[in-house]
Order: C-alpha cells, then sequence, then structure tokens
C-alpha cells in the first residue's frame, strides 16, 4: 500500500470511529454530608414582662420585637434546647457539556411551631436553604443578596448583632460576575393597619424585589454595598385592585481585619425596608385614611470586635441598634420605637471542629408611646461540627 493510499485509509477509519463514539456523559455526582450538633442553655430575665410560654419563638433565641415593654418583670425562665443543629447536604458534578454545577440542601430545627418541652422535646426539621449554582448563576433559596455575611460577628446566640442587621433567606435568582451580583427575589409585604393593630402578611406581591451588590477588598479591608428597590402591595379594601408603594434602601458593610483581630460594621437605611431589617422588627409599609400604602423609613447599625486572646480563647463584643421614624398618627404609639442589644461572649475551642461558649447580653425595646422593656440573657453553648 503506498503512504497514499495509507494516509486515505487512516483518515476513513477516523471518521468511522468519531461516528461511532459514544456521546460524552455526565459525570457521577459527587456527594459530602456535614454539619454541626448545638446545645443551647440559657437564662432569660424579662424586667418588664411576662415570660412568654417555652413553646414561643422568642425563647429559642433573641427576637427583637418579642422583648415585653411597660409590665411587670417576672422571674428568670431556664431554656435548654438543640434546635440548632443543623445538617448540609451538598452534591458537584460534571455536566455532559463539559460544565460543573453545585448544589447544596441545608436543614435545621428553628421556628417550626411544632413540638414541646414537656416530653420527647421532637421538632420538625426546616429548610433553610436549597440552591444550585451553575456557572455564574444561583437558582433556588438562598440568603438574600442584599445581605453581607460576612459582618455577622461570632455568637453563642443564633444571630447576635440581629436589631440593626440585614437577615433574610428567600427563594431567588442571582447572577454574579467577580464582585457584582443582581438578582430578583420572593416579594413579600409586611403592613401595619390605619390607627396600629396586628402585623398584616400580604400575599399580593406581583413585583419581585430586586437587588444588587458589590464587594471588594483593599489590603486587611474588605467591603460591601449593595442596594434593593421593592414594590409593596396589599389589596387593602379587597376590591381585586392592589394599593402599592415603592420600597428602597441601601446597606454598607465592612471588615477590618487587624492581625488575628478584626472589626466589623455595618450601616443599612432605607424606606418601606420591612421585613428585611431585624428579623422583621417593623413593617414595610402602613395603611393611611386614604386607604392607601406609606412606606415606613427605618435604620439599622451593627458594630463588633473580635479578639483572640490565645490559639483556643477568644471573645466577641457586639453592639447592634435598630430604630423606625413611624408616623404615630397612622401607626399608633404601640409600635417599635428602637431596638438596641450590647452582648459579650467568650468561646473556647479544644479542637478546630469544638466549641463551647458563654455570653451575657442586654437587650432593650422602646415603644413610641415610650415604655420599654429589657431582657438580660446568660447563654452557654457547646457545638461539634463534622
Amino acid at each position: 500500500m503506498s503512504p497514499k493510499q495509507l494516509t486515505k485509509t487512516l483518515l476513513a477509519s477516523a471518521v468511522l470511529a468519531g461516528l461511532h463514539a459514544t456521546p460524552a456523559q455526565a459525570a457521577d455526582p459527587e456527594w459530602d454530608f456535614s454539619g454541626y450538633i448545638k446545645l443551647d442553655a440559657f437564662m432569660s430575665d424579662y424586667q418588664d414582662g411576662t415570660a412568654p410560654s417555652s413553646g414561643y419563638i422568642g425563647r429559642q433565641f433573641y427576637i427583637p420585637s418579642t422583648t415585653p415593654v411597660g409590665g411587670t418583670g417576672d422571674d428568670v425562665v431556664t431554656d435548654f434546647h438543640a434546635r440548632q443543629s443543623r445538617f448540609f447536604f451538598d452534591v458537584r458534578q460534571d455536566l455532559d457539556n463539559g460544565e460543573t454545577i453545585k448544589a447544596r440542601i441545608e436543614l435545621d430545627f428553628m421556628t417550626v411551631p411544632v413540638g414541646d418541652e414537656r416530653i420527647t422535646n421532637s421538632y420538625a426539621p426546616r429548610l433553610r436553604q436549597a440552591y444550585f449554582t451553575y456557572g455564574n448563576w444561583l437558582v433556588g433559596q438562598a440568603w438574600s443578596n442584599f445581605q453581607n455575611l460576612s459582618i455577622l460577628p461570632e455568637s453563642v446566640d443564633f444571630i447576635g448583632a440581629t436589631d440593626g442587621i440585614i437577615f433574610a433567606r428567600q427563594p431567588q435568582v442571582r447572577y454574579s460576575q467577580g464582585g457584582f451580583s443582581v438578582s430578583v427575589e420572593n416579594p413579600e409585604t409586611t403592613i401595619t393597619p390605619f390607627g396600629g393593630g396586628a402585623r398584616i402578611t400580604s400575599s399580593d406581591g406581583v413585583v419581585p424585589d430586586v437587588t444588587a451588590k458589590y464587594t471588594g477588598k483593599s489590603g486587611n479591608f474588605s467591603y460591601s454595598l449593595a442596594g434593593i428597590v421593592r414594590q409593596l402591595a396589599f389589596d387593602v379594601d379587597s376590591d381585586g385592585n392592589d394599593e402599592t408603594a415603592t420600597g428602597y434602601g441601601v446597606s454598607l458593610g465592612a471588615k477590618w481585619q487587624l492581625g488575628e483581630h478584626d472589626i466589623r460594621a455595618s450601616y443599612q437605611t432605607g424606606s418601606g425596608l420591612g421585613r428585611y431589617l431585624g428579623l422583621n422588627t417593623y413593617n414595610g409599609a402602613v395603611i393611611d385614611a386614604n386607604g392607601e400604602l406609606e412606606a415606613i423609613d427605618a435604620s439599622g447599625l451593627t458594630l463588633a470586635y473580635r479578639h483572640v486572646w490565645s490559639s483556643k480563647f477568644r471573645s466577641n463584643f457586639v453592639y447592634s441598634r435598630g430604630w423606625a421614624d413611624n408616623d404615630v398618627a397612622l401607626t399608633g404609639n404601640a409600635v417599635t420605637e428602637f431596638t438596641q442589644r450590647l452582648g459579650a461572649n467568650l468561646m473556647y475551642s479544644p479542637a478546630s471542629n469544638l466549641t463551647f461558649g458563654a455570653e451575657l447580653s442586654r437587650a432593650t425595646r422602646e415603644n413610641e408611646a415610650g415604655l420599654d422593656g429589657d431582657l438580660t440573657r446568660l447563654h452557654f453553648m457547646a457545638m461539634y461540627t463534622f
């Protein structure tokens, strides 16, 4: 066979092999399971009102709006629970198009309105996060793009800097490129009735909440700037047509690394922030005398200092405050004017995945009538991460 004929034969064989080649297939998923077990034990002194029942959500962790005001102080109450214990299910897979997809499902047992402390202390699991990332996209339920997780201080309490922080998890679609990210997220409006009264949670949202955020770093200083625009909607007179108002806000977060120590701070302000600030201490809007919605202005700040005493001991000192500019002619004077919390803790880690902690905190809530209330809490924890 001549060289020319040999070349033709090899080319033909290559073409036939290509025609009969097995199509690209996705690799098997890679699974990972992790989480932690945490025991919380704390004593709470409600100094200006009666302690709520043991099944109440404010007895699980600190929620600013639940501090009673203007009453007679109650005896100290003690709670033990392991409800913050958490599971993470992670998966990674190389797809048949050459791309990689990652996903996470996250569960714990907090806030669910089932179970009690009488016999078995049984509590149902709840969904925290469920999302996947593909390329530059995140799809599913995750932390709001309006939030900055890096400025959350280490705390024995579930959150710690609760009063003035942006804190929300919800379904969304997010696009990220470098330090810039934008998202459309689930809308929901909370409303104060005209003259005050029980919170109205609207189900009338049509336009998704829209957020944008930029994160950057310069040396030991990292920062974020985030903004949100949202439509507040509710069918006030039940005529099939929603009354609407526009909500908006900005959030600035920063972390300054000082060797092993660090300072974390944030400031957020806006009109109609509502449920995003301080675990919905303030509603997004109030109904006015004409049956229209008026957005409520609110702001918050947090400051935290982390000091590392040694390779096994560290402390965190946290201050958080949130406040609203309520028009009492519309909201009444029973609504919250401000809340704040000051806390200090000592954390001890004999191993990298085992931590014991103790925290003392003092929280205050005051309403527009000038009635205030204090909550003093001594909180202990033990946590094993796996």
